[in-house]
């Protein structure tokens, strides 16, 4: 697409998705129905473990994930109630690339297609952390080059619905930063299902993913000091900050066959593309 007013189209239909679920969502949920809700569990065997592969092995494989389609399996979803009929309950909003002199960008921006207030704030946040930006940038008039790539991936295990969105953003000399925005969704309850959920439903003990996750992040400070010794400027991670407690981590999701990912992405905050990311795989 040439024309950078799609852009306030995007955003348009963002905001009219998110007025129509909310109408939805206040008249017609039952507050009784909002309240009883039971967590199913996804089946799982007890081969479940840790597949020790090296952080940039399993930084590769996550990176290979964004193919910007909704891998939904044999689940059956004609019974969700979505905003647009026509559609799957996950779709790219809008597909652009666009390239001129200060621009270059490439956005698969996705949708939540479900009527209801948990995916109407989900599509809220990709509006103003995604679509918002790539506005910005195809109607700005600085002569900074910039380059900015959206893309994303949804699975279904069991009945969360995962999406994840990785935008990657090169403004002029500023360091190339990579920002991730996960949601997770139970299709049958209408809630948002929380780290905790996921980590019960793989039965995986907290204490031993808490402790997994300091020891992925204690290597990653390691392996940054030696490189800052030979001169190289690196993401100084501080390893008593409260975003690695379980209870505080914002960015996980279930992929291929249930593999649990944890992701601290540097990037959402600060001028990086550095993030640590612990991996349970799903065996067998």
């Amino acid at each position: 697409m040439k024309n950078p007013k799609i852009l306030y189209i995007l955003v348009g239909a963002f905001c009219a998705l998110a007025i129509i679920a909310g109408i939805y969502a206040q008249f017609f949920v039952k507050d009784e129905d909002k309240n009883n809700v039971i967590m199913p569990s996804i089946n799982t065997t007890p081969d479940d473990e840790i597949i020790e592969k090296t952080a940039e092995e399993i930084k590769t494989q996550f990176n290979n994930l964004f193919t910007n389609v909704l891998n939904k399996g044999e689940y059956d979803t004609s019974n969700i109630q979505k905003i647009v009929a026509d559609k799957d309950i996950v779709y790219s909003a809008y597909d652009i690339e666009d390239k001129k002199e200060n621009y270059e960008v490439t956005i698969h921006l996705p949708v939540i297609n479900i009527q209801g207030e948990v995916p109407t704030n989900y599509n809220k946040i990709t509006q103003e952390l995604f679509a918002n930006k790539a506005s910005e940038i195809m109607n700005s008039q600085n002569t900074t080059k910039t380059l900015y790539q959206i893309d994303y991936v949804s699975y279904i295990n069991g009945d969360i619905l995962s999406l994840i969105i990785k935008a990657t953003l090169k403004q002029g000399n500023n360091p190339q930063r990579v920002i991730v925005q996960t949601y997770n969704y139970n299709l049958a309850t209408g809630q948002k299902a929380s780290i905790e959920d996921l980590v019960a439903q793989r039965n995986l003990i907290q204490s031993e993913v808490q402790t997994k996750i300091q020891e992925t992040v204690q290597k990653a400070k390691e392996e940054a000091e030696v490189l800052v010794q030979s001169g190289y400027t690196v993401y100084n991670r501080d390893l008593n900050n409260s975003i690695y407690q379980l209870a505080n981590i914002e960015n996980y999701f279930l992929g291929p066959n249930g593999d649990l990912y944890i992701i601290f992405a540097y990037g959402n905050q600060n001028f990086t593309a550095e993030m640590d990311i612990v991996l349970y795989e799903h065996k067998g």
